[in-house]
This record gives C-alpha cells, sequence and structure tokens, in this order.
C-alpha cells in the first residue's frame, strides 16, 4: 500500500472568487481521486454545472453550503456535513452569509485538474479581491476549459436546475 503525505496547505490559489489548495492531484492516485479545498466568500455561487465523468462530494469545514439538485431538491450543510453529488446530475451551491469552507473530492480525479489550469497563484491564502461578473469571453473561455474536462456549464451563477 502506498502512503501520500501533502503539505496540509499548499499553494493557495484563486480560482473564480475562492481561494483554493489542490491538496491530492490525480496523478498521486492513479487518477482515482482528487481533493480540493475551497474557501468561498459569502454568497458565492459557481455556473450551473454537470459533471459527466466524476462524482463531486462536498465535505464542509466551516460555514454554511447549500447544494441545489434537480426537482428543487436542497441540501444545507454546516460544518461537519457531507454530501455527494452524483455525475450526470446538474447542481449548484450557494456559501452561506458568512461564507463557507469545504473539502472537494472527485472521484476519478480530473475536477482538481481544471482547478489548476483556470486558477492562478497567489502570494496569500486569502480571498481574491472582488472581481466584476466575468465576460461573455471569459465565460466563454471557462465553459471550453470544463468541458475539456468532462463538466459542463449549464447557465449562470445563480441559475439553479
Amino acid at each position: 500500500m502506498t502512503t501520500i503525505t501533502t503539505p496540509v496547505t499548499g499553494q493557495p490559489r484563486w480560482f473564480l472568487r475562492n481561494l483554493v489548495f489542490i491538496h491530492l492531484h490525480g496523478e498521486q492516485t492513479g487518477g482515482r481521486l482528487g481533493i480540493v479545498e475551497i474557501d468561498m466568500p459569502p454568497g458565492d455561487e459557481p455556473p450551473l454545472h454537470v459533471h459527466h465523468e466524476h462524482d463531486e462530494a462536498f465535505y464542509v469545514l466551516a460555514g454554511e453550503l447549500t447544494l441545489y439538485l434537480p426537482g428543487g431538491e436542497q441540501r444545507r450543510l454546516e460544518a461537519g456535513q457531507f454530501t455527494l453529488a452524483p455525475r450526470g446530475v446538474p447542481h449548484s451551491y450557494r456559501a452561506g452569509d458568512a461564507g463557507a469552507r469545504a473539502l472537494v473530492q472527485a472521484a476519478p480525479a480530473g475536477f482538481e485538474a481544471f482547478v489548476q489550469q483556470v486558477s492562478v497563484a497567489s502570494d496569500v491564502a486569502e480571498l481574491p479581491p472582488p472581481a466584476a461578473p466575468p465576460t461573455a469571453e471569459q465565460a466563454a473561455h471557462l465553459a471550453q476549459v470544463a468541458a475539456e474536462y468532462g463538466i459542463e456549464i449549464l447557465g449562470p451563477p445563480g441559475q439553479r436546475p
């Protein structure tokens, strides 16, 4: 059995409006699993999307996170709670009023590689400064790169399945 040891925190990165740390890369697990820690500002909400190749699991470390699934299903999670967004299921989520911090696991690996590609290394372990909403070109680029990793962007932030 191989033991993988990674630093508690790696290189801080800015991913969309979030601070992320990639804790486990697919190369370390034979492509079976990737783990990313995401620190989200209050009210943060990614675009509505679906992972066609990955099951995505959320373990909330701090704050509150609500996962939105088809049929109006909502799963409100607090620190210490876990949920799964199975592959092929459109979803989005929203960080609570105080923000949220979560470990996001993708099996098989791949989500962490997407995050690596579209994020920017940061010298500080803090949320990025507020930014204007993405331009149409930036949103199209994000969708294109996401598709390369089996992630389909279905709608803008705030749209629910």
